[in-house]
């Protein structure tokens, strides 16, 4: 079994500081009128909200600006995770404990975020990475267009290697909070648990078609349970 959680306000909160950062960054590279506010950043892959904010600001994205952007949205997050602060969201650190301790149960990451950057950010948020095992970044698509669809599937090749034992969608559950994950996961045959800890409702959430949704994980005894619950 494998469980994939993603990051930023399911696990934790950073209040901003990952936008934040990238408008730095932004200003840094191009100038003081470059706003991160004109942008979507919810659910989505990091390589694409870098894209989306140079055309946001009217700038070409060519690949040495998005490196550039990368690179600068890596500088500058440390300290807006200072200022801003980070924490764990209600439940998260309890359950992830609780799930690592299960035979048999494998944990991983299924996120937007790039990886030195997703793993600063649940750093800052007390949250130990070591538990997840069989991760997925927010660039690792393979598709010149990358979607959070494409995800999934490399997530399960890699704890088919990991295990060497084949794994189908229904053994997979992925844990968001945002209609993206639901979407990739439905897409992938997996199951989906969908927390409204975010900026989407739990009536959007299962209107998506989450299998289940809960307000945030601090019941963790019935979320484990319904986790473990696998025909």
């Amino acid at each position: 079994m494998l469980v994939l959680f993603d990051i930023d306000l399911t696990l934790i909160k950073t209040s901003g500081a990952g936008m934040a950062a990238m408008g730095d960054a932004g200003r840094e590279l191009f100038g003081p009128d470059f706003d991160e506010t004109r942008t979507d950043f919810a659910g989505r892959l990091d390589p694409l909200i870098i894209r989306d904010l140079l055309r946001d600001n009217g700038i070409e994205p060519t690949p040495a600006r998005c490196r550039d952007m990368r690179a600068g949205y890596a500088r500058h997050l440390p300290r807006r995770l200072e200022s801003h602060g980070a924490q764990p969201l209600p439940g998260a650190i309890d359950l992830v404990n609780q799930l690592h301790a299960v035979p048999g149960l494998t944990l991983g990451l299924l996120t937007g975020n790039f990886e030195e950057t997703g793993r600063l950010k649940l750093r800052a948020a007390g949250v130990d990475t070591s538990a997840f095992v069989c991760n997925v970044w927010g660039d690792e698509s393979p598709h010149k267009e990358p979607a959070r669809e494409d995800l999934p599937p490399i997530a399960i090749e890699r704890y088919r290697a990991r295990h060497n034992t084949d794994l189908s969608g229904q053994g997979v559950t992925i844990i968001g909070d945002t209609v993206h994950d639901v979407s990739c996961a439905l897409a992938n045959g997996c199951r989906v648990l969908a927390v409204a800890t975010g900026y989407t409702s739990a009536a959007e959430l299962q209107r998506a078609g989450a299998h289940r949704v809960v307000g945030d994980l601090s019941d963790v005894e019935a979320i484990k349970a319904w986790l473990l619950d696998v025909e």
